[in-house]
């Protein structure tokens, strides 16, 4: 299992947001690019990067500082979402250099994710984002009528190339991530789950660790690191544990 910074964006700066909250929100740098420089000197394998203005006006706004931190992090591969709602926003942050592109309240639609991976084959990554067991869309501003497990199950059908799980009620929180939900609907979907949301401790990276082996190949972290409670080795070390 690998442990993947979080760079959020949100006006030209890195910042986290609390359970998904416009109005909740903690700046840690006015440099996202020294930022994302600092987290793969730590060691970072993988960088995940969200624009948030794009995620809340439906359509990408920090394209191009996206591509300042890929260049800056060099062979260092980013995930990037964010607004990215129609295939020309998806070409253009996959052109601006990112290895994937997170595809979120557009994965609701089969017609749409067919294409999109059909178009991008193994660079799509589908968010699942839930609130209160449904999920969430448009930001997370909206809830969608339908479960994480059968957004999941019809996700299994396209070549995606991975989901990304967020329990949003947890995010930025550092109350613990949601380990069995996450891993449920990573034994039942059958495709590799990247989790998100609440990670505050070495603990809960270890605790996800520990059920890796049913199909959770990474944790995305934000908050924890940006507030000194975990540090990038301590989480990289615990992500690393093998199960007895």
């Amino acid at each position: 299992m690998i442990v993947i910074p979080a760079v959020d964006l949100k006006n030209g700066r890195c910042v986290r947001l609390r359970e998904g909250r416009a109005d909740a929100e903690t700046v840690f740098s006015d440099d996202p690019v020294a930022m994302a420089e600092r987290w793969v000197a730590q060691g970072a394998e993988r960088l995940h990067v969200v624009d948030l203005d794009g995620a809340f006006a439906g359509a990408p706004r920090q394209t191009a500082l996206i591509a300042k931190i890929v260049d800056a992090v060099g062979p260092v591969p980013v995930e990037a979402g964010g607004g990215l709602r129609d295939l020309a926003a998806v070409e253009a942050v996959l052109e601006a250099g990112v290895r994937w592109a997170v595809v979120g309240t557009r994965a609701l639609e089969p017609a749409f994710v067919a294409e999109v991976t059909r178009r991008f084959p193994g660079r799509v990554i589908a968010a699942v984002d839930a609130r209160d067991g449904r999920v969430a869309v448009r930001g997370w501003v909206d809830q969608a009528d339908v479960t994480p497990s059968q957004l999941a199950r019809r996700l299994r059908e396209h070549a995606v190339a991975a989901l990304l799980f967020t329990d949003v009620g947890r995010d930025g929180t550092e109350r613990g991530p949601n380990v069995e939900a996450t891993a449920a609907l990573a034994r039942e979907c059958g495709l590799p789950v990247l989790a998100s949301g609440g990670v505050g401790r070495v603990a809960d990276v270890a605790a996800l660790a520990a059920v890796a082996g049913a199909g959770i190949a990474g944790v995305v972290v934000g908050r924890a690191l940006y507030t000194r409670a975990l540090t990038l080795a301590d989480a990289m070390a615990a992500a690393r544990t093998t199960p007895c």
